[in-house]
């Protein structure tokens, strides 16, 4: 016959058994509700009952970081790196993003440039911390030159500052940093961002994505090649399968998969490449048909094969000068470039 557990007794209080685990397993579920408050309220009984507990630490560090404590979310961090609980490089990337977060640039340098002398980074993860390393490093000498050592204020915690930094992989390092997160209080800059002329269209099409997921249901201007538009982003629909990039597909899946497989392949590249640049919008011309014959003139002039607008055009029943107002819109949009992280 199993023993019974005995209840627990810290500072005169009586904690009966499987208390922690119904905290932990509580605190969690309010987490990935989203209710950061009530998890932290919770995790922090749990740690009590269990300080050593590999979920209720990092669940309570998570909450701190999306309720914006980053202090606390930092001590607790380090606290943890210091004891090895948990998974360290988990811990050492969470670690950093607080510090991103606090505007604590030369000890991001410092942590990393530890790292690589130790040689305790694995392969797969170099260039991901060389990266953070690089951003650091010009973020700690932008702070010395303003002269700004003061610790930040708590209303400029909740800023990306994407105006005012103008380097594209930066940029992005920052964007990727919220899919983690609790959005909503980046919301107003984000929206500045989407409805400006200069905002990148590859950015805005991350951001909107991130509003999408964390069902954002305001109504929010976006800005791309010349053209706006009002959106609600818990409404768009799924940046990979866009009703009009999906009937693209199925045509080009129709005419080439079967008789050209490398055709295909590199043409459906582009396909996703320029829909996910243009997102939200339905750019002109309008017939399916068009763009499925322009991506793949396109494609056989890239791969030398010296296409035939008007056979394509012939192949899809389309007018051959609708072809040539889609090729356009697409090289226009090919001069656009990923950022390289």
């Amino acid at each position: 016959m199993k023993k019974r557990e005995q209840a627990k007794r810290i500072d005169n209080l009586i904690f009966f058994p499987g208390m922690e685990k119904r905290l932990t397993d509580k605190g969690l579920e309010s987490l990935h509700n989203k209710k950061f408050n009530e998890a932290i309220t919770l995790l922090e009984e749990a740690k009590v009952l269990d300080p050593d507990n590999d979920d209720i630490l990092v669940g309570l560090v998570l909450a701190y970081f999306e309720a914006s404590s980053f202090k606390k979310a930092k001590k607790l961090a380090n606290e943890m790196l210091l004891k090895g609980i948990g998974d360290y490089f988990q811990m050492v990337d969470l670690y950093l993003t607080v510090l991103i977060q606090l505007h604590e640039y030369q000890e991001i340098v410092e942590t990393i440039e530890v790292l690589l002398e130790e040689k305790e980074i694995p392969p797969d993860k170099h260039d991901h911390f060389l990266t953070i390393l690089q951003f650091s490093k010009r973020m700690a000498e932008n702070h010395l030159q303003d002269g700004s050592e003061e610790e930040p204020e708590e209303s400029s915690l909740n800023k990306l500052n994407l105006f005012e930094n103008n380097n594209l992989n930066e940029q992005m390092l920052l964007i990727s940093g919220l899919a983690e997160k609790n959005i909503r209080p980046y919301v107003p800059e984000i929206t500045e961002y989407l409805k400006a002329d200069n905002g990148h269209a590859f950015l805005k099409t991350i951001l909107l994505t991130l509003l999408k997921e964390q069902e954002i249901d305001k109504e929010l201007v976006v800005r791309k090649f010349s053209l706006e538009e009002k959106v609600i982003p818990a409404k768009l629909p799924e940046v990979r399968v866009q009703p009009r990039m999906k009937e693209v597909k199925e045509l080009l899946e129709i005419h080439l998969e079967s008789n050209n497989p490398v055709l295909f392949d590199n043409t459906i590249g582009m396909v996703e490449r320029i829909f996910f640049i243009s997102y939200p919008f339905t750019l002109e011309p309008e017939s399916p048909a068009a763009w499925a014959g322009a991506f793949q003139l396109l494609v056989e002039e890239y791969l030398g094969l010296n296409p035939k607008i008007g056979k394509i055009a012939q192949a899809y029943s389309v007018h051959p000068k609708e072809i040539g107002q889609a090729v356009v819109k697409i090289e226009e949009i090919e001069k656009i470039s990923y950022p390289n992280i």
